[in-house]
Formats: structure tokens, sequence, C-alpha cells
């Protein structure tokens, strides 16, 4: 017996587990968060239009790349004005190259996930407040009584612990890889 009755289940699944890796690859080249929310967006409606098509649910997140790389390329032809926006081939190239790096994406984006958890809870709240859409860091500076140049060195320290930690975790891998 399947895990997923049916394939509207087995796509949520999919989409779900895979969303932060096809996001990472529209904010590869797509600025504003509005426009990466759009874009994601019209990828879930083609993803799930075309699911049928797709004959191997492990190739999931690289087949949901290519439809995010020709979302942001109609998203740009739609805002061509926009003297600011990257040339078709600038961005064919960069979506290329991020649908390679996919496995090291998730994997970074995992352990990134552990480190959050490793931090105290007033600082992994802070993070997950501040990184909120449409707050502003003004804002939360006020709420929380500090200056905003406080917050963002606050911010900058974490989010630096956090680098490092990932760095450790993929450093201990590597090693534990190459002792195999």
């Amino acid at each position: 017996m399947s895990d997923f009755p049916d394939s509207h289940e087995r796509f949520i699944s999919l989409l779900t587990k895979h969303e932060r890796v096809i996001r990472a690859s529209i904010c590869a080249v797509i600025r504003r968060p509005e426009d990466v929310d759009e874009i994601m967006q019209n990828v879930s409606l083609v993803a799930w239009r075309k699911f049928e098509t797709l004959t191997d649910s492990d190739g999931f997140a690289k087949w949901a790349c290519v439809i995010a790389r020709y979302e942001v390329m109609a998203f740009r032809r739609n805002k061509a004005r926009d003297r600011f926006e990257l040339d078709e081939a600038l961005i064919e190239k960069i979506t290329a190259e991020a649908a390679t790096e996919l496995p090291a994406t998730n994997r970074r984006l995992q352990l990134l996930d552990g480190c959050l958890q490793k931090l105290p809870g007033e600082r992994r709240a802070l993070v997950m407040t501040a990184y909120e859409p449409g707050l502003r860091t003004m804002d939360l500076a006020e709420k929380l009584g500090k200056s905003v140049d406080g917050l963002y060195q606050l911010l900058r320290r974490i989010r630096l612990e956090l680098k490092e930690c990932v760095d450790r975790e993929l450093a201990q891998e590597t090693r534990e890889g190459s002792a195999l």
C-alpha cells in the first residue's frame, strides 16, 4: 500500500518537502519577497497541472526548479519595463547553476534547521520573528526596547553563530565521510 492514497496528497507532500529549495532557486534571481511569493504560487499551480507528467518523485525538486526557471522568465518578461531586472540569459545561467546545487542547498537548509533548534529559545524566537514577511525592523526594535542598530547587531551576531554552526556540521560530515 502506498504512503500516498492519491496524487493530491503525494503532490502536497513533495511540494512541502521541497518548497524551500524551490523558493531558494527563485530568490537567487528575484529580489522582492512579494515577487518571490507570486512566482512560487505560479510554480505550485503549474507543477500541480503538470504533476501527472512527473515519472520519478525523487526528481521532484529538480523538476519544480525547472518550472520555477520558466516562471521567473515569464515574470521578468511581464516586468520588462523595470530597468533593474537581470537579462534572460543571466537568469537562465543562475537558475541552471542553482538546480545543480540542489542537494548541497537542501543539506545546508536541513543543517540550518538543526542549528536554529540549538539556539536558546529567546534567540530562536527573535530570529523567526525578525524574518517574518512584512515586519519592519524598526517596529520590532521598538517592541523589544532596542535601537534599530542594536537589533541589527544582535541579528548579525546570531546569523554569524548560525553560519558557524552549519559550517561546523558540514565539516563534521566531511570528516566522517572521509573516514569511511
